[in-house]
């Protein structure tokens, strides 16, 4: 039979479990969802990138994207060792920053080595801020999409700024969204980049819904011009995160360039931020 004192004390318990559920939920999710794009890293991975990633893993973030260094895309390690490393320290080397040159063939061998799942080029691989380049690039990236199909591989493009400027009234990043297979090229949105573009990441999920299975996460400093910690740009990261069904994100990489302190101080501010909101 239930005394009084112990339904009380039961039923506290069960109000203070509930009242607990959603932060523990929530810290659990931040370590799980959140990736970093490596060149926020990048002299510390091109110092010690074993290290680092220890580093990295130790603050709680599970996904990994590389970028392109002079060490090459793994800095310095083989691709394979590079998944192995991540997975001992219980990472998943998801995607990687490549250039569309004429290495490209053995940019996706080395893809395939390593076990990521994304190809990322990271910059237009032939400037020109016309309607006609970006078409030609739409094929170029079609064309890479297939290439990297056939491998088991999914291709897709990260923006900066200047893809957002405009020709004859048409923003030429629209252009090449709509001349891209979507099952070929899978679009990674910097949302920093974009709001420095002078455009609304949330005008482009309705416009373009789903297309966006990639993000970097970077807030901008409106005036600097620059990245900065969560929370002290221009970037409502808030809403962001509540509009991600709208987009069809899967992975998101934290990237940051510029820091108050240190990469790795600034990461830690940026995942506490994310646990806040």
């Amino acid at each position: 039979m239930k005394t009084r004192r112990k339904f009380l004390f039961q039923s506290s318990a069960l109000a203070l479990g509930t009242m607990l559920i959603p932060s523990i939920t929530l810290a659990n999710n931040v370590s799980q969802k959140f990736g970093v794009q490596l060149y926020s890293f990048r002299n510390e991975m091109a110092k010690d990138a074993i290290g680092t990633l220890k580093q990295i893993s130790a603050i709680g973030i599970k996904e990994i994207e590389t970028a392109q260094s002079k060490k090459g895309h793994y800095y310095g390690l083989k691709p394979k060792e590079m998944k192995a490393i991540c997975s001992d320290l219980g990472m998943n080397l998801k995607s990687g920053h490549a250039a569309l040159d004429g290495n490209w063939q053995r940019t996706m061998d080395e893809a395939v080595e390593s076990g990521q799942e994304y190809l990322i080029c990271s910059s237009m691989p032939s400037r020109g801020q016309t309607v006609d380049n970006y078409l030609k690039v739409a094929e170029k990236f079609n064309e890479a999409g297939e290439a990297c199909k056939k491998l088991g591989l999914k291709f897709g493009y990260h923006n900066h700024a200047y893809e957002f400027e405009s020709e004859n009234d048409q923003v030429l990043y629209d252009v090449m969204l709509d001349n891209t297979d979507s099952d070929l090229v899978h679009m990674e949105l910097d949302l920093g980049w974009v709001i420095m573009g002078g455009k609304d990441p949330l005008d482009y999920f309705k416009a373009y819904p789903g297309r966006f299975p990639l993000w970097h996460l970077k807030d901008m400093d409106m005036e600097k011009k620059e990245s900065t910690e969560f929370g002290r740009g221009g970037l409502d990261i808030a809403l962001m995160m509540q509009n991600q069904k709208a987009s069809g994100v899967k992975h998101i990489f934290i990237e940051q360039e510029e820091y108050t302190n240190t990469p790795l101080e600034s990461m830690k501010h940026n995942m506490t931020y994310l646990k806040r909101i």
